[in-house]
């Protein structure tokens, strides 16, 4: 698998909406992932929230997104995170580099309960990513 780099959206709950309104502009596969299928959320509320949306268009794009689960802040303007995706120790290299130099880590890279290997860093300019290491 090669690697890849798209957009991540962060919703306030309506995070199907507008997958599926994506869906219908930009045509493709939408998978869809809840916060109860993962046993992820952080109260009932959670249990129909996506977790993870992912739609792959024919035209080669791919828009990824979530809902906020209660308890972490939803801050408009702040609601989207650039997501690496892919294999080995290529990805591995991108997280140090970008949490190096005035970079934080906001979540370690580690395994995650999907399989793969996950964690977040927002750069030194404030932009957040996401990287994900495939298991295997």
């Amino acid at each position: 698998m090669a690697s890849r780099l798209n957009p991540y959206i962060q919703y306030n709950g309506d995070a199907r909406a507008a997958m599926e309104f994506y869906q219908g502009v930009f045509g493709g596969e939408l998978s869809t992932n809840t916060f109860k299928e993962f046993g992820a959320g952080h109260g009932p509320e959670d249990d129909d929230l996506l977790m993870h949306a992912q739609l792959e268009t024919p035209s080669g794009f791919t828009l990824m997104a979530s809902d906020t689960p209660q308890g972490m802040p939803y801050n408009p303007g702040e609601n989207i995170s650039i997501s690496l995706s892919g294999d080995g120790d290529e990805l591995r290299g991108y997280y140090e580099k970008l949490s190096a130099d005035g970079g934080k880590v906001t979540m370690p890279l580690e395994k995650q309960m999907w399989g793969d290997e996950f964690g977040m860093v927002a750069d030194k300019f404030g932009i957040n990513w996401m990287v994900n290491v495939a298991a295997g």
